[in-house]
């Protein structure tokens, strides 16, 4: 098979696909693009031109033919939703069988039996490849991937533990500057005693990969703060306003005759016995012109209170039951607590919002979802995780004060609009100075600004993030994950020396490259573990070992021709 490659769909991940096969890979690709023309179909146009571009509402065999499959060495579906991908991926299949083939889709249980059904396929999520990512911002916690049985995440400064084992993977960091950081510098691929002495400045402007420690402390709220925010969202969900201004009222007329009855010298339990009979109708009154077996004008008073309340309570606690049996059948979800503290407010209940709600609620951490669409899949979702979501067409700051976010932790808006994205963040910021803000961002120049312009905020692309692994899986090999550096990203990958690779014979130290590659450590063939400690790096590499490599999206490139 040659080195062309298809993408399917006309969104922002097929734009950030195209760039990656194209500019990193050097790759010759073509695209099937929708008809409708959207800045990203432009883009993709624009980079590939006019004649490697083909137009399909459906992805058609004679589209697909004229894509160029038959010399294709694989094909990537990232648009659409998930039926219609695999609908496609099918057909192309048939058309060229063996083809590699990479298919998008947010189901991910049925993508795990489609990747058996269909031959030589990866199915990958592009939201479940990015929502880590968010979660961790959001939370200010670091961002890890696995790899060997560890968690690598990337300690900057003061952060870097000199009692592990550090890897420098970043130099000259500089968030106003960050188009001039130096992923995996020069002095690193030297030795790694020049390393070591560099990481002891424990320099601002130093990042390095180290092991996550996994006995950090829980982020998860209290059982007695889980508690109160129950009993308040079951307080609120029985009842509206309305019935509880009224309910209120009664229940506090009620209480003040109790009292005054009981400080007409009766005892306690006499004063709760006479007012509760009134409450229920069946208090005998007295009889004008005769004596009063009572006490007197004020407890006259106080019954007649009594009775009053009781008219208005009885029927108020019925229409409870009976609204709470209601709302049941019609409220989709049940809304924001009163006493929430601490959560997380997630804008934009789409594919990523899903995914970085339910990751948050795996956590532990409590959450607060806006929707204005009252149909939207994320809705249904919500439901299931018991999550509370502000539904219907609010501006924007109005819907925020309903998620109450002044006592919120931190906003995520996820949306996949940058301008409601970044208008999200104002208002949450304008309300709560201290909140931390998550922005999902496709424009570079945009996230920039944000990054000079905002503290304590951070930017994230879904398609940024999973781009590299689309682009690694249709090179037939998975990324395991990847780390940032403020918008510089650091992929994350296992590599197999195969027999006929170009790797076989090569010593490790030479797949140190400054700005490309790094051996983080090694399984060598044979054994069962993995050695970080990369004392030998002069070994020459066998058939049969299998390596963890940090690399740059240029430096993977590179290494994919290598490998096979």
């Amino acid at each position: 098979m040659s080195d062309h490659f298809i993408v399917v769909g006309g969104n922002a991940l097929a734009h950030r696909l195209t760039v990656e096969l194209t500019t990193l890979y050097d790759a010759h690709a073509t695209a099937i693009v929708p008809p409708e023309e959207t800045p990203h179909t432009v883009q993709i146009t624009k980079l590939l031109g006019a004649e490697n571009t083909t137009v399909d509402a459906t992805v058609t065999e004679d589209s697909l033919r004229s894509a160029g499959i038959e010399r294709a060495r694989a094909i990537a579906f990232v648009d659409g939703d998930d039926r219609t991908n695999i609908h496609a991926a099918m057909r192309a299949a048939a058309l060229r069988p063996g083809i590699r083939i990479v298919i998008r889709m947010f189901n991910q249980r049925l993508g795990r039996h489609i990747a058996q059904l269909v031959a030589n396929c990866a199915v990958l999520s592009a939201s479940a490849t990015a929502a880590p990512a968010f979660v961790n911002a959001a939370l200010s916690q670091p961002h890890s991937v696995t790899a060997g049985g560890r968690a690598l995440w990337v300690a900057r400064g003061a952060n870097i533990d000199m009692r592990q084992t550090p890897f420098l993977i970043a130099d000259n960091i500089d968030r106003d500057r960050p188009a001039a950081i130096d992923m995996l510098p020069e002095v690193a691929a030297r030795s790694r005693t020049q390393e070591w002495m560099l990481l002891q400045e424990r320099s601002p402007r130093h990042a390095a990969l180290q092991f996550l420690d996994t006995s950090q402390p829980s982020i998860s709220p209290s059982a007695a703060s889980r508690l109160v925010w129950r009993a308040t969202d079951a307080w609120r969900f029985f009842t509206s306003a309305k019935l509880r201004t009224v309910l209120i009222s009664a229940v506090l007329m009620l209480l003040i005759s109790i009292t005054g009855i009981w400080l007409l010298a009766r005892p306690f339990g006499w004063a709760v016995y006479e007012s509760l009979l009134d409450v229920a109708g069946s208090a005998v009154p007295d009889v004008y012109g005769e004596p009063s077996g009572v006490g007197g004008v004020s407890q006259r008073v106080f019954q007649v209170a009594i009775t009053l309340s009781g008219i208005v309570l009885m029927p108020v606690v019925t229409a409870v039951f009976v609204e709470g049996t209601a709302a049941r059948r019609s409220v989709r979800t049940r809304q924001p607590s009163a006493g929430l503290r601490g959560h997380v407010v997630i804008f934009g209940l789409g594919n990523a919002g899903i995914r970085v709600m339910a990751r948050f609620r795996d956590l532990g951490v409590p959450v607060v979802g806006i929707e204005r669409d009252p149909e939207a899949r994320g809705i249904a979702a919500a439901r299931g995780l018991d999550v509370p979501v502000v539904t219907g067409d609010h501006p924007t700051d109005e819907a925020l004060r309903r998620a109450r976010v002044g006592t919120a932790r931190a906003v995520v808006a996820v949306t996949g609009d940058d301008v409601a994205n970044l208008e999200a963040a104002l208002e949450a910021r304008a309300i709560n100075p201290d909140v931390r803000v998550v922005v999902r961002l496709f424009d570079d120049d945009f996230a920039k600004h944000v990054y000079q312009e905002f503290a304590n905020t951070a930017s994230r692309s879904v398609s940024y993030l999973a781009a590299p692994a689309f682009a690694a899986a249709m090179m037939g090999r998975e990324v395991l994950g990847t780390l940032s550096v403020l918008r510089k990203v650091l992929l994350i990958a296992e590599v197999d020396v195969e027999d006929g690779s170009e790797l076989a014979g090569l010593a490790q130290r030479e797949l140190d490259r400054p700005g490309l590659t790094r051996v983080l450590a090694i399984r060598r063939s044979g054994s069962t573990s993995f050695d970080w400690l990369g004392a030998d790096r002069g070994r020459v590499l066998v058939p049969g070992d299998r390596l963890i490599m940090a690399a740059t999206r240029a430096g993977f490139g590179g290494l994919i021709g290598r490998v096979g």
